[in-house]
């Protein structure tokens, strides 16, 4: 490998060689600034380069940094490099690394690199307190990442992922903070969350999830121009030259401010300056002095405008004007070290060698040679003692430059470095280069000559100092063998170079410029001639770009050939002849009819209520004549770029009068067509505002639905924006209960909402919906019906328990009397009330039209309790609980009290009941007689009506959902029948009895009768009075 040596004497550069001793030099090195991955192996870079090779040690934080003592830190072999591994607490390598390397002829170092371990802080897991704000005012939320290092990237998602989206009215900040200059209601969410993505580690952390709550309570009001970022009129910012500069303003307001931008009171001129985020931020990538001055930013509305103006000062850390060289010295020589640099402020200069402060042991008095003034070091008639490395520091407050610049004073014979030019092949009439690197100390004289005859210098001659001769127009004769000779009072070293010339080539057959269809086949030719001697290869660009080969692409021989050609390829096209030392090129123009140009300069005027007109500057047609233009518009402020067409005129027309709807906010485009095909869209127009009217458009999609169960929602779709016709819509709501005489009653409201407060259950409405505007009233909408809310439903009207065989009990029944609402399904839940073994709570469910089911006993002394219930929207009805008698035959269906629910044992196998169910019989049969010898004297008795003692089956029920069947005596007195209770059944009517006398009981729901009741009162007495309550509580 060769350096490059500098002879301060001569101000020459010339190549050493590396057997020559050379002080060290640093090749590579870290950033300052040094960021690592502790998951990773920690690398701090460190290459230099001298003869004898260097030997490397590291400092920390200032010390000597033993690396052979530490096991989790090596050095790579013949190198600086350090490799950290960490494998334990990786923060403790965090600090100041400087590089040393040294040889026998000095000591260079390097940068202080300060190492810095990435990190990916975690937010605190705490819960945040949901943000609540009113529809129409301003909101920021609170990002505050993690601070690194390096600085995350930060994004608003939701907690799937989704991107929140961003416009003028919703930005992030610099800051990462997220900005809505005023809210709306569908702005409520509960899934804002902040994430930073760190680069080192390439992960992302997720903040809480943040909620908004937007209330309604308050009418959107206009307002004027606020800011949110920065504060007050006025700021003040200062950047280092070269750095980003970020300047930014966020405001508030309804409707939501537009930013403009000046620089000391004249239009910001943004060839420099990138605007983004809507007009909310300039940045300039990399600051100069010239961007310093007064930014001021405005915000406005249709309501008022407010400045804030920002001063921007630029400072500077030091940079280089002049960078100290290493220099190749003879003894006796003179040189200057140059360390020139600026800043602001000015930066101070401090010199070392090999890493001394020169001031120190090495200061003036001791080496009467060398004067250091300010930032430069003169030597004078230099020795071997000034061999070394000096080291330049220029500082400020921002700051350092740190700079290595070795003296090497030797003495060497001259010698010229290999490899060594051996022959030189040239184009008859060109230049000719015949190179001689050389090196000695002090610097050796060098020569030319042909076949050693002769000095060449002069005429068409010229020795360059590196040792190169130029010879300018050679000639044939001009071919030979040429000797380079250099020599200096150490001695002498030679080199002889052959010279060979060529005839150069020629074109014989250039391509033709051309104009082609779009679709067809292209021949571009291509032919030389050469010298004979040489190989040729042709290969052709397009544009100044090689061209590919591909299958639209190929070459005949020389003979470039394009298939199926399109507008991309048009260009200049040059075919390049070239051999191993010259080339020759020629160029052809390829011109492909295509599609046209867009039309550019759309401009506005005559603008009417529903009307405009619009004209354009036409396109390049590209050959083919333009036929029509195609007119689109776009006229969504949500959903930028919707472009949608609105008609076609005639090609010879850039003038036409566009039919618009109302009080729409436009911006057109153009599109060319010809022959071809369409042109792409031409750049928007600016936008324009049709006038007002009223509303034309009925509203679609009405439902009057309740949401409880006294109440109805009437709901619709919303108008959208090009249906508005004028500003403020609002919407005139109208209803009445259907087939009433009462007057139509109306609200107006801003949403696609109403709802109607204090309505009877499940009752119908006749509803309307009509769109109003400051212009004035809408169509009505057709009369729509709506119910109000759903309640849950009364019990089913009656439950009837049959046998039909021996081994199935059949039960059935009937619809709620009071549905309140849309019966969903019938829930059914059964249970074995006698079996010896327990047997788990059964639950059927039935569609709204199944009235029946059948149950398998296991024999026919096993029965059941059964309860039933309803179900609307709203949720389960009133249960009903009813136990299958006691069946013994198959067809017997004995009556049954289906108003109460008994607790009874299966006692028939026991003989001690027997004398007392005798007696229950004889009491039974008394009854009968009463009633019809009631019946024969013609009295008729009312049936009262839910007069049943309630069982209330849900203190049955324990919190698992299975009951509770022990012989609880409160209980089986609770569900008794009292003598009073039965004479009433016995006084109904005959109606109640089936023709095989069975008892089916007419039901509304399944009550609690009120104390207070004075039937029930003395029902509770007689019953606790009757002669029949020992005897069923024997039972």
């Amino acid at each position: 490998m060769f350096l490059l040596c500098h002879y301060g004497a001569l101000s020459l550069i010339l190549t050493c060689p590396p057997t020559v001793r050379q002080p060290p030099t640093i090749i590579k090195q870290s950033l300052k600034e040094h960021v690592v991955d502790p998951r990773d192996n920690m690398v701090v870079e460190c290459e230099a380069k001298g003869t004898p090779h260097p030997i490397f040690s590291w400092r920390r934080n200032g010390k000597y940094f033993n690396v052979a003592k530490d096991p989790q830190a090596s050095m790579r072999r013949r190198s600086g490099t350090l490799d950290i591994y960490a494998w334990t607490d990786p923060g403790a390598y965090e600090g100041e690394y400087q590089c040393v390397a040294t040889n026998e002829y000095g000591t260079a170092y390097s940068n202080k690199i300060n190492l810095h371990i990435s990190k990916a802080t975690l937010w605190p897991r705490e819960v945040l307190e949901p943000v609540t704000v009113s529809v129409g005012l301003p909101l920021v939320l609170d990002c505050s990442p993690p601070p690194g290092p390096p600085k995350p990237e930060i994004y608003w998602m939701s907690k799937f992922m989704l991107p929140i989206k961003q416009d003028r009215r919703v930005s992030m900040g610099v800051n990462g903070d997220l900005y809505f200059s005023h809210v709306y209601v569908n702005d409520s969410a509960t899934d804002y969350c902040c994430n930073a993505r760190f680069p080192y580690k390439n992960i992302i952390q997720q903040k809480m999830p943040i909620t908004v709550r937007v209330l309604t309570t308050r009418m959107v009001s206009e307002a004027a121009p606020t800011f949110l970022s920065p504060a007050g009129r006025s700021s003040f910012q200062t950047v280092l030259q070269g750095e980003e500069l970020l300047l930014e303003c966020i405001a508030a307001g309804v409707p939501t401010p537009v930013i403009t931008w000046t620089k000391d009171g004249d239009e910001l001129d943004t060839t420099n300056i990138k605007v983004k985020n809507y007009n909310k931020l300039l940045q300039i990538p990399k600051v100069s002095f010239e961007d310093a001055g007064e930014y001021t930013c405005t915000a406005t509305n249709k309501i008022g405008y407010l400045e804030h103006t920002i001063t921007v000062q630029i400072k500077a850390a030091p940079f280089w004007l002049e960078k100290p060289s290493n220099l190749v010295l003879a003894p006796e020589e003179n040189a200057r070290l140059v360390c020139r640099s600026d800043g602001i402020p000015r930066p101070s200069i401090r010199w070392f060698i090999n890493g001394d402060s020169i001031e120190g042991k090495h200061n003036a008095s001791l080496v009467p040679n060398r004067q250091v003034s300010g930032d430069t070091i003169t030597f004078h008639s230099v020795t071997v003692a000034n061999t070394g490395v000096y080291q330049c520091n220029a500082s400020n407050q921002y700051g350092y430059l740190f700079a290595n610049a070795y003296i090497n004073v030797l003495h060497a014979k001259p010698r010229i470095l290999r490899p060594r030019t051996a022959l030189v092949k040239v184009i008859e009439g060109s230049r000719a280069w015949l190179d001689c690197r050389y090196f000695g100390s002090p610097v050796p004289d060098l020569s030319w000559s042909k076949y050693g005859l002769g000095n060449l210098e002069g005429n068409r001659f010229k020795v360059h100092s590196n040792g190169t001769l130029q010879i300018r127009g050679t000639r044939m004769d001009d071919q030979g063998t040429y000797l380079c000779t250099v020599s200096n009072v150490a001695g002498r070293d030679e080199n002889q170079v052959k010279l060979e010339v060529k005839e150069s080539t020629k074109i014989l057959k250039r391509p033709d410029n051309m104009r082609v269809l779009r679709g067809t086949d292209v021949r571009l030719e291509c032919k030389a001639e050469h010298d004979p001697t040489l190989t040729i290869t042709t290969t052709w660009m397009k544009n100044k770009q090689f061209l590919i080969i591909s299958w639209r692409l190929s070459l005949d021989d020389s003979t470039l050939v394009i298939t199926n050609v399109n507008r991309r390829d048009e260009g200049n096209y040059t075919c390049i002849i070239k051999t191993e030392i010259d080339k020759t090129t020629v160029s052809a123009r390829l011109v492909v009819m295509d599609r046209p140009d867009p039309p550019t300069n759309l401009k506005l005027s005559d603008s009417f209520e529903r009307s405009v007109r619009l004209s354009w500057t036409p396109g390049d047609s590209n050959h083919s004549p333009i036929k029509e233009y195609l007119v689109q518009y776009d006229d969504d402020d949500w959903l930028p770029y919707n472009w949608r067409n609105l008609s076609t005129y005639p090609g010879n027309l850039n003038s036409v009068i566009l039919q618009l709807s109302p009080f729409i906010i436009y911006e057109f485009r153009v599109i060319a067509i010809n022959d071809i095909g369409m042109s792409k869209p031409s750049r928007s127009s600016a936008n324009f505002q049709t006038g007002g009217a009223p509303p034309d458009t009925i509203p679609k999609n009405i439902k009057g639905v309740g949401t409880w169960r006294n109440n109805m929602e009437i709901s619709w779709e919303a108008l959208n924006n090009r249906e508005w016709n004028g500003p403020h819509l609002k919407y005139l709501v109208w209803w009445k209960r259907r087939d009433s005489r009462e007057e139509w009653k109306n609200a107006t409201t801003w949403w696609c909402k109403y709802y109607i407060y204090d309505t009877d259950i499940f009752t119908p409405y006749e509803i309307k919906v009509q769109a109003v505007n400051d212009f004035g009233l809408g169509p009505e909408s057709p009369v729509i019906i709506g119910y109000s809310g759903e309640d849950p439903p009364s019990a089913p009207r009656f439950f009837r328990i049959q046998q039909r065989h021996l081994d199935t009990i059949w039960v059935d029944w009937d619809t709620p009397a009071e549905p309140n609402g849309i019966i969903t399904r019938y829930i059914l839940k059964y249970q074995t009330v006698n079996a010896t073994r327990e047997e788990e709570l059964r639950v059927e469910e039935f569609t709204p039209n199944t009235t029946s089911f059948a149950v398998r006993r296991y024999d026919r002394y096993t029965r059941y309790r059964f309860t039933i219930a309803a179900q609307t929207r709203i949720g389960v009805g009133e249960w009903y609980t009813e136990e299958s008698p006691h069946y013994t035959t198959e067809g017997e269906t004995p009556q049954v009290n289906h108003n109460t629910q008994l607790q009874q044992v299966d006692l028939s196998t026991q003989g001690w009941v027997i004398g007392v169910m005798c007696a229950v019989a004889l009491f039974v049969l008394i009854l009968l007689v009463v009633c019809f010898i009631k019946r024969s004297r013609g009295g008729k008795y009312r049936v009262r009506d839910k007069k049943e003692v309630t069982l209330e089956p849900v203190d049955d029920k324990d919190q698992e959902g299975s009951f509770d069947y022990r012989e609880d005596e409160t209980k089986v007195r609770r569900g008794q029948t009292t003598v009073h209770t039965m004479m009433k059944w016995t006084e109904s009517d005959d109606s109640l009895f089936n023709e095989n006398g069975s008892f089916i009981g007419q039901y509304t729901g399944h009550k609690k009768r009120d104390d207070r009741d004075p039937e029930f009162r003395e029902s509770k007495s007689q019953e606790a009075l009757s002669p029949m309550s020992p005897i069923y509580s024997c039972a």
